[in-house]
């Protein structure tokens, strides 16, 4: 196995690595640090040397297992430099035997399963810890778990890059400072941390349906794992309505990606999609999944409906936008995110008893509380379309220029500056006589 082979195979295998040793230390940055020295150690051992052409060791049968036992070994190594090491060695232990003689004895029973999903979704309980801020919670377990960089944690979030980074570094020491101890959760625990997890999974599928940086609209990896994740919780938690909800919004949304772009690559509107690429049998499944969701009226299930509505709608120009405005209505009563508000606003522009002024007067508002430069752009971006819509053209043009100011993915960057030439060009009106 070459050197990139091997960080391939320890990047998928990272979830049920990091999540065996975070059980043995309960420590995060312990086990995390510990897990990084272990890889560089195999990599160190593993490497052709340039002169001889020979490896120090041949690479383990298994080095997922070669990492997982060295990272523990490591981790004792740097406790041994603690005070109070034999007392602390004796009761990791101890929870380690307890733990697993518990899942000896219950083969079968523990609620979470035993697939590289399941091993990242168990990773997601873990670090939900009451203890730590919400906004802690979701971060270290994007971070940690999910592998997610902090830039895009922090667009996420709707945060500065460098307050993230902030907040991600004390909360690692709060951990560490305060002794607690990322612990697999009992029933009630595991059902008090649900909500967490599924706003983690909802925010690594938002990270991956479209990627921050680089050539491609989306990272399809990214957002299977998500699906993946969104599916296992509904095996875990059949009853928890929210939980098929997020698995209705995630199979809708997906079932749509092919057509968002056109054959050259090019990002399309949804306006333009071409809807017979969509997923059928994604969409059915994922209307299935809302019907039931709705009944709960949360957060994902109204966006599940809402998503239904966009899938079913055979044309643009059969969108029921009533139901979608009405669905939103409730979204926002319930969860007034500025994301949610935004996009209920762009719904009530295609309504025909408004007027596009009274939805550029309203952007205004939602403008003045914008935070992070992301969503900035989508205000721009949504102010763009709405002049474009009332035929502003040199205003939408300025106005997809201040979109595109920061923008780092190439495919968003291309549509809008397709959209600013659009709009720069010369008008019958206004070409020469």
């Amino acid at each position: 196995m070459s050197t990139s082979a091997l960080e391939v195979a320890f990047r998928e295998e990272w979830p049920r690595i990091l999540g065996s040793v975070l059980r043995f230390t309960g420590d995060l940055q312990l086990a995390e640090d510990a897990v990084q020295e272990a890889f560089a150690r195999l990599t160190a051992l593993t490497a052709v040397d340039p002169v001889t052409g020979a490896a120090a060791s041949d690479l383990p049968r298994n080095p997922a297992s070669w990492i997982t036992t060295t990272a523990k070994h490591v981790a004792v190594d740097w406790m041994r430099r603690e005070a109070g090491f034999v007392r602390n060695y004796g009761r990791l232990a101890a929870d380690a035997a307890d733990r697993e003689a518990a899942a000896a004895e219950q083969v079968g029973a523990d609620p979470f399963a035993v697939s590289i999903d399941d091993e990242r979704l168990q990773l997601l309980f873990l670090a939900c810890h009451p203890d730590l801020a919400e906004e802690a919670r979701l971060a270290i377990a994007l971070r940690a778990v999910c592998g997610v960089p902090t830039e895009e944690i922090a667009e996420l979030l709707l945060v500065k890059a460098a307050t993230m980074a902030a907040r991600l570094t004390r909360a690692k020491k709060r951990i560490q400072s305060s002794g607690i101890r990322l612990e697999q959760p009992d029933a009630t625990e595991l059902v008090a941390r649900t909500d967490d997890v599924l706003a983690i999974v909802y925010l690594l599928y938002t990270a991956g349906h479209t990627a921050l940086a680089g050539d491609e609209i989306s990272r399809s990896v990214t957002t299977a794992s998500a699906l993946s994740l969104a599916r296992s919780m509904v095996r875990l938690r059949p009853r928890h309505l929210e939980a098929r909800g997020l698995l209705a919004l995630l199979l809708l949304t997906e079932a749509r990606a092919p057509g968002r772009t056109d054959a050259a690559g090019e990002v399309v509107s949804l306006e333009d999609a071409d809807r017979s690429l969509w997923n059928a049998a994604m969409i059915e499944e994922g209307l299935d999944q809302a019907t039931i969701a709705l009944a709960g009226r949360g957060r994902f299930a109204l966006q599940a409906g809402i998503s239904g509505l966009h899938s079913e709608a055979p044309t643009w120009e059969a969108t029921d936008w009533v139901s979608i405005v009405s669905l939103y209505d409730a979204l926002v009563a319930s969860w007034p995110s500025p994301a949610a508000r935004l996009n209920r606003l762009v719904a009530g522009s295609y309504l025909p008893s408004t007027r596009l002024d009274d939805s550029l007067a309203a952007l205004d508002e939602l403008t003045a509380e914008a935070s992070g430069p992301s969503f900035t752009r989508q205000l721009w971006a949504v102010r763009a379309d709405l002049l474009r819509r009332d035929g502003r053209a040199s205003e939408a043009a300025a106005a997809y220029a201040r979109a595109l100011d920061g923008e780092p993915n190439a495919r968003i960057r291309a549509f809008l500056q397709g959209r600013r030439r659009e709009n720069e060009l010369p008008g019958p009106a206004d070409a020469p006589g």
